[in-house]
């Protein structure tokens, strides 16, 4: 019912086009059981230079469209961060970050290979409080069961994506995002959804056995 990774904010990343789309996009998920959304715009310094201000912001026009559509789903906000020198660079300069519930910490890496900050940038989110959230670990290309364990034995919380349950990125992403189910490491369930093309794969995602399986593990989405 709670979806915490999301692209619902028209014009500020590469997710809905405009406030119809927006809509249009939020009604047909309600229609598939969500009722509320933590919606993540991108924050990547070379290509989406969104502020909290500006977020909160488009946030605000949103809900005053949805208001006038009648839609009873609740709208949140936090961000989807990019994980580069520039992030590491503001984290340790101690200012402010957008999270969502308990402090948590949304943030994406490089998809080609392992950014060598990693380890540090984990540890430096625990110093100052923050609950690090990796985002689709499925779809990572230099992922491995093995880096998941790792990282989930180190207390990073990992957020799949509802689509890597079908071969929708494809059959690799698929069998991690279910071998990650299968051993009880996955902590959030995300859309992910950028636009309208993602609702009719979101839909039959879930009706496989593994995103009905997830569903049965204590996902912190239930707490939010």
């Amino acid at each position: 019912r709670v979806d915490l990774h999301s692209h619902l904010l028209p014009g500020l990343d590469d997710g809905v086009a405009d406030f119809d789309e927006a809509i249009r996009v939020i009604r047909q998920l309600h229609d598939l059981g969500y009722q509320k959304f933590i919606t993540t715009p991108h924050i990547k310094s070379d290509r989406y230079h969104n502020t909290p201000e500006g977020i909160e912001k488009k946030w605000t026009e949103l809900k005053t469209v949805l208001d006038q559509h009648h839609l009873p789903v609740q709208i949140e906000i936090a961000a989807e961060y990019y994980l580069d020198t520039w992030l590491i660079n503001h984290v340790n300069d101690h200012k402010p970050v957008m999270t969502f519930g308990n402090n948590y910490f949304l943030f994406e890496m490089n998809y080609m290979s392992e950014p060598y900050q990693l380890n540090d940038f984990i540890f430096k989110l625990f110093t100052l409080g923050y609950k690090p959230v990796l985002a689709h670990p499925e779809r990572y290309l230099f992922m491995t069961l093995q880096k998941a364990e790792d990282l989930f034995s180190r207390g990073v919380l990992l957020q799949v994506n509802t689509m890597s349950f079908t071969d929708y990125y494809n059959k690799t992403v698929r069998r991690l995002a279910q071998q990650i189910v299968d051993n009880r490491w996955i902590s959030f369930l995300g859309s992910d959804c950028h636009s309208e093309k993602h609702i009719e794969p979101i839909a039959d995602a879930m009706k496989t056995r593994h995103f009905k399986k997830a569903l049965e593990l204590p996902l912190l989405n239930y707490q939010l």
